[in-house]
């Protein structure tokens, strides 16, 4: 099968974990099924494929999104992180050492969404985005296990691992701030 191609005609590719692959040419695969089935990145997981559950998320030039919601076409020239290009087993990311040292998972399955929402959420209390939660809107806020809460309610857990997953989350907040 072909691979698509952009605008000026050139092969539309997507960098995955600092890796470049090229963009299926069949418009209707999702950005998932691509980092599943084109890639062999499989920690990335597919769960309700409806955006409901958070299991697939991914950061797209530092950003979360839920890769069952896009397609793979529009993401020619981003840069995608998949929880494989946050760490490794012998080297984890702070994020996946923090989890582990948390016990904030039990099946696993939501983890790998979990750690890279976890992630990039940091990065926003950092830039200053404000949620729902948030008490202060115009200076530094800080990440409350509210705040956390709040940011966090796109990613299920149906083991209900909350309360640990939110203490990993702290301790990263609190080693980010020193």
């Amino acid at each position: 099968m072909a691979q698509a191609s952009n605008s000026e005609g050139a092969q539309a590719t997507i960098g995955i974990n600092g890796s470049q692959h090229p963009v299926p040419a069949d418009p209707r695969v999702s950005l998932l099924d691509m980092l599943r089935h084109q890639v062999g990145l499989t920690g990335t997981k597919k769960g309700c494929d409806h955006g409901q559950c958070g299991a697939c998320t991914v950061l797209v030039n530092g950003v979360r999104i839920n890769s069952c919601l896009t397609l793979a076409v529009m993401h020619d020239g981003d840069e995608v992180t998949t929880i494989e290009g946050l760490g490794t087993a012998e080297k984890p990311s702070a994020m996946q050492q923090a989890f582990v040292d948390h016990d904030a998972y039990q099946c696993g399955y939501c983890t790998p969404g979990q750690i890279c929402s976890a992630t990039a959420m940091l990065e926003e209390i950092a830039a200053g985005w404000p949620s729902d939660a948030s008490e202060n809107i115009d200076g530094p806020i800080e990440a409350s296990a509210d705040e956390i809460r709040e940011r966090m309610s796109g990613n299920i857990c149906r083991c209900g691992a909350y309360a640990n997953i939110v203490d990993a989350i702290r301790e990263q907040a609190k080693g980010d701030a020193a």
